[in-house]
């Protein structure tokens, strides 16, 4: 079964993409509040921090309330990468 469980599982980034799609949608409904926003940053942090190295006093979150569109940035200060190799 644990192959099986293994082979159903979804990759973080689809997972990620539909809790920020939920956050957005609370956000356009005027539901949203600074509680899920924080939830939020926590398990995009803790499924990014099971890839790379990450400082949480590094992670800078902004949100921009449009007409058409909302959007959410995050930036993460990611340590521990080599550098790219320039060609």
């Amino acid at each position: 079964m644990k192959i099986l469980d293994f082979l159903m599982r979804r990759s973080s980034a689809p997972v990620a993409r539909d809790r920020l799609q939920i956050l957005l949608a609370h956000e356009r409904s005027g539901t949203g509040n600074a509680e899920l926003i924080n939830q939020l940053r926590e398990e995009v942090l803790a499924v990014i921090a099971k890839h790379v190295s990450v400082d949480p006093e590094k992670v800078q979150i902004k949100m921009d309330r449009g007409s058409p569109i909302s959007t959410l940035e995050l930036e993460i200060e990611i340590s521990g990468l080599p550098s790219a190799k320039a060609a």
